[in-house]
């Protein structure tokens, strides 16, 4: 399947990283994340979440594709149709129309990030970028730290300062989407209560990959998780203690052929 890669989960490694190159405390990462792309930037089949722009399509091909491909390509923002993985859908058939133009319309992973900002964020071309997030989370992060920090978009993050945040980063149409409210809103909760576990949320997406049905990818560890996290133990042999163990955790990434 196209753009399917391993998937693997954001580590404390990537967190920990992106939190000293910007300065900023936990809580508004986490609130960035949520925000963006629902807190998960993979779908359950291993291919990362993205939008195709079809405006963004349009102008980068010259809207040669116009009259063919109305829905693929305009100079108008919207049409998006459903999210998920019809998103995926439309990209392949921009693919099929011009690659490079259709990977470069479209934004990826956790920070929704372009493919025109590959050499922005770091990467040589598109296709490596894509490839990379394909990989795994904590590339996918990573990218949108490089766009934070291209854009000096650090300060605002550091001051709270919502509003501008969403301005730059999500474009001068933020207020329609509450972008900045929904940031300040997540902002306040992760600030005055837990954290979300990291461990929890890669038991989450790995239970996810193998059809075990755990609930969203959120890093809380409810009744759903926990009974899919006993099916997997049960299946494999392990005591189903419904507990996240090291020695689960390690079957569960040799499972999803993760390690």
């Amino acid at each position: 399947m196209m753009f399917q890669g391993k998937g693997k989960a954001l580590s404390e490694a990537g967190l920990s990283h992106a939190s000293g190159e910007l300065g900023v405390g936990l809580p508004a990462l986490w609130a960035v994340m949520t925000v963006e792309t629902r807190g998960c930037g993979f779908f359950a089949d291993r291919r990362p979440q993205i939008l195709f722009e079809r405006h963004v399509f349009h102008r980068r091909t010259g809207g040669r594709f116009a009259s063919a491909a109305p829905d693929l390509s305009d100079p108008k923002a919207g049409g998006y149709g459903a999210g998920g993985v019809f998103q995926h859908e439309r990209l392949l058939r921009a693919v099929a129309l011009e690659r490079r133009a259709a990977l470069e319309s479209t934004s990826w992973g956790l920070g929704q990030v372009m493919g025109f900002n590959a050499a922005e964020v770091g990467f040589v071309g598109v296709e490596p970028m894509v490839e990379a997030m394909c990989a795994s989370e904590d590339a996918q992060f990573q990218a949108m730290v490089g766009f934070i920090v291209k854009n000096g978009l650090a300060r605002y993050l550091q001051q709270g300062d919502w509003a501008n945040f969403a301005f730059r980063y999500n474009g001068e149409d933020f207020q329609k989407n509450n972008y900045d409210s929904k940031l300040a809103k997540a902002h306040a909760r992760f600030s005055t209560g837990p954290l979300p576990s990291l461990p929890v949320r890669a038991t989450q997406l790995y239970l996810t990959y193998l059809g075990y049905s755990p609930g969203a990818v959120d890093g809380w560890f409810g009744e759903n998780t926990q009974k899919a996290l006993i099916r997997f133990q049960n299946a494999r042999g392990l005591p189903p203690s419904g507990r996240i163990e090291d020695a689960t955790l390690a079957e569960l990434e040799a499972a999803a052929g993760i390690s």
